[in-house]
């Protein structure tokens, strides 16, 4: 069965809470010769520039409104795409100074250069942005610079970003606005000593010591960079884990990992005050239970306490589009709002707030409007911590698969038996694999390596076409690769690894 069949067959569980919307099913008619939009799209982010080209592929005229005057969103500008730009130069100067010698490269000495670590972020995202933009061109969508509003299901006003004004009309509009940082209560986000991740993105020295709040994704990430360059981290987290949706055999190393990179963490905390009057910044902190009070002072403290939907100043009420108590749009399985013509993607929408998930969000929304089918499965949209190493999964973790009483299978392969990783002396790590024990049906997989999350990706395609873990365990893969690594958790949890 075609993989487009087996996810619009799930579909109805992933939209299920927003099921009530599920009689709206037909876009407006196409625009011909006028000037009113087959489609507009507000927001010009990963799901919102993908969405604008494809629906002008699809033959619908198209124009993407972007308030920032650069495209690419959160991700490209001040999200993952400079973080990962960061994350390897950090690792350079930490291989560097740590492992160079091992391998019999010898340097006199490494020094840092915040300046030029940021220019090169700077440049990859400057040319990232301008090559988007191309892509609306090369692909005839009309890009409009500024800050859009609903005047009514049909038009937006848009304040542009040289001053002007202009109303922009079209038969369906597409909501991807995308997220904002989250805030907490009495800590103000200055941008130089209490910074959020756009804030970590562009500090002009390496603080001596850097406190975290929020042990999820990005502040670990984030923590690693300044770490890798000479700050010294401590993490603070309420709940008693890091990274709570991670398998909980996986996270253990993952912590077990970061820690011996000299990450430090205080779990079960909560920040009861910050005090910025001083040189550095304060922090007030309690156990999340209840009890003593401490203090823990630092240079910057980074706010990375997750995301929030971003509909502010969309006038969002003047056209009656709903939302749930956390502000995110509601949607059904067509990405179509309560209101007809109007729709909604990425991060505003209930799911993952990554930028592919979004991006599929962006094709299905048009193909739906196009009259074609679209298909997004949110059970299978894969994760990636992107630290050193990586840790990347998809499907259940252990723990839900066993809250959903099935009887499963684990087969396991450790970092350390594969050649590869041995022969470049980076072998910390370990493949996971959970199967479904009467069918072998892959349910899961979790993968902590150097390259995690280029690795995942097989196991996403054998997910998503129902493989069972034999699929992967018969299926030849190259020698001497990481991959290999996958190929044996495979064969071990259907039967017996070789090589361990």
């Amino acid at each position: 069965m075609a993989m487009a069949s087996i996810a619009r067959r799930k579909a109805t569980s992933v939209f299920s809470s927003s099921s009530k919307y599920s009689w709206i099913v037909s876009s407006r008619g196409f625009a011909s010769g006028s000037d009113e939009n087959d489609v507009v799209v507000i927001g010009g982010g990963p799901g919102g520039y993908v969405a604008a080209i494809k629906a002008a592929q699809l033959g619908l005229k198209t124009t993407c409104i972007e308030k920032r005057g650069a495209l690419g969103g959160t991700c490209l500008n001040v999200g993952c795409i400079p973080s990962k730009a960061l994350l390897h130069s950090s690792h350079m100067y930490h291989e560097a100074k740590h492992s160079f010698a091992s391998h019999g490269v010898k340097v006199a000495s490494v020094e840092i250069d915040v300046p030029g670590m940021m220019a090169q972020k700077d440049k990859a995202v400057g040319n990232l942005t301008k090559g988007i933009e191309g892509l609306l061109k090369k692909n005839k969508v009309t890009y409009v610079k500024g800050y859009g509003k609903f005047l009514s299901p049909s038009e937006v006003s848009v304040d542009t970003i040289d001053g002007g004004n202009t109303v922009v009309k079209g038969k369906n509009i597409i909501i991807a606005t995308g997220s904002d940082v989250k805030s907490l209560p009495g800590i103000t986000i200055d941008e130089e000593r209490i910074v959020s991740s756009t804030g970590a993105l562009a500090l002009k020295e390496v603080p001596k010591k850097l406190i975290v709040i929020g042990a999820g994704y990005i502040g670990l990430e984030m923590g690693s960079v300044w770490g890798r360059l000479g700050s010294e981290v401590t993490v603070v987290e309420f709940a008693p884990d890091i990274v709570p949706t991670m398998d909980a055999e996986i996270r253990k190393q993952f912590q077990r990992s970061l820690e011996k990179q000299k990450m430090k963490f205080m779990l079960k905390t909560k920040v009861v005050s910050v005090d910025t009057t001083g040189n550095g910044v304060k922090l007030t902190l309690e156990p999340a239970a209840g009890g003593d009070q401490t203090t823990l002072e630092a240079d910057v403290v980074l706010v990375s306490a997750g995301r929030v939907p971003f509909t502010s100043g969309l006038q969002l009420e003047n056209i009656g589009v709903e939302t749930d108590k956390a502000g995110r749009i509601l949607v059904n399985e067509r990405f179509s709002t309560n209101v007809q013509g109007v729709y909604a993607i990425g991060d505003v929408i209930p799911g993952p707030m990554l930028a592919h998930k979004a991006e599929e969000d962006g094709v299905a929304c048009v193909e739906y409007i196009s009259g074609k089918e679209g298909h997004v499965d949110y059970n299978l949209v894969p994760g990636v911590v992107y630290t050193h190493p990586e840790v990347a999964s998809v499907g259940r973790t252990e723990e839900q698969v066993k809250t959903l009483g099935v009887e499963y299978r684990v087969g396991k392969f450790p970092l350390l038996a594969n050649s590869r990783a041995k022969a470049i002396d980076d072998a910390e790590g370990l493949v996971k694999i959970l199967a479904e024990k009467e069918t072998d049906k892959i349910l899961g997989v979790h993968i902590m390596a150097p390259n995690a999350g280029e690795l995942i990706h097989e196991a996403v395609l054998a997910l998503h076409y129902g493989a069972s873990s034999e699929d992967i365990a018969r299926t030849c893969h190259a020698h001497p690769t990481m991959s290999e690594a996958l190929k044996e958790a495979a064969m071990a949890t259907y039967d017996k690894a070789i090589h361990i």
